[in-house]
């Protein structure tokens, strides 16, 4: 299991949920805004932390940490993701998964197992090759039809879920955000989130560091977004 980072006490990762974090390494997408740039090109330059360390410090939080976030990277392209839920189940933590939706088979297995509590995917733009392609950095053509499979079956399940779009200047408008929608219609819940250009973030593409969205900006993101999903919200 390459595990590359670990966050001990999160608040901010799961709503309602303190959490701690756990990344691994690995990627399929480029995504040009991404700032987890040494998890997804350069993982192999990260120490790997064992299993057992992080296990000996949930269970020294036990009663105050309630769940662990796997995330990445991609955390489905690992085929010990299973192993790690059913480990942090066993201990007894609730378990939320961040997923590109590309991978809808491990999505089942781990749905089937009862392995998840939470899954939280990232929609990056609206569901066509070209538009995708674009927000991913790579050629979405296959990709595509896997996230499409992973959407049809968060909708159709009864888990606790949420789609999220992480807004991007240059790469998304009003219009990207109603398509995206209408793709999502009958959601339990869809997220917008600002790209975040804080001092100190690194990101794939460096150019993004210069482009940032208004507060009125993002008002407009999520009005278009609430005309069709009405519990649309912002985080």
């Amino acid at each position: 299991m390459e595990i590359k980072g670990y966050i001990d006490i999160s608040f901010v990762d799961w709503d309602g949920i303190i959490t701690s974090v756990i990344f691994l390494s690995g990627c399929n997408f480029r995504c040009p805004f991404c700032h987890n740039v040494n998890l997804v090109i350069n993982s192999e330059n990260l120490e790997t932390i064992p299993f057992e360390y992080i296990e000996n410090q949930l269970k020294k939080q036990k009663g105050w940490i309630e769940g662990v976030c796997i995330t990445g990277g991609e955390p489905t392209l690992q085929s010990s993701l299973p192993a790690l839920c059913f480990r942090l189940k066993k201990i007894g933590f609730l378990v939320k998964l961040d997923t590109n939706g590309t991978n809808p088979t491990m999505l089942k297995e781990l749905m089937k197992r009862k392995l998840l509590d939470y899954v939280a995917m990232d929609i990056k733009a609206p569901l066509t090759t070209e538009k995708y392609s674009i927000a991913i950095g790579v050629n979405a053509e296959k990709l595509l039809e896997k996230v499409k499979e992973s959407i049809e079956i968060l909708l159709g399940s009864s888990i606790d879920y949420e789609f999220r779009t992480t807004v991007v200047p240059t790469i998304h408008d009003v219009g990207d955000v109603k398509k995206i929608c209408h793709s999502l219609k009958g959601c339990m819940k869809y997220v917008l989130q600002k790209f975040d250009v804080s001092i100190g973030k690194t990101v794939i593409d460096p150019d993004f560091l210069t482009k940032t969205l208004s507060e009125e900006d993002m008002q407009k993101f999520l009005v278009a977004a609430q005309e069709i999903i009405p519990n649309a919200k912002r985080r």
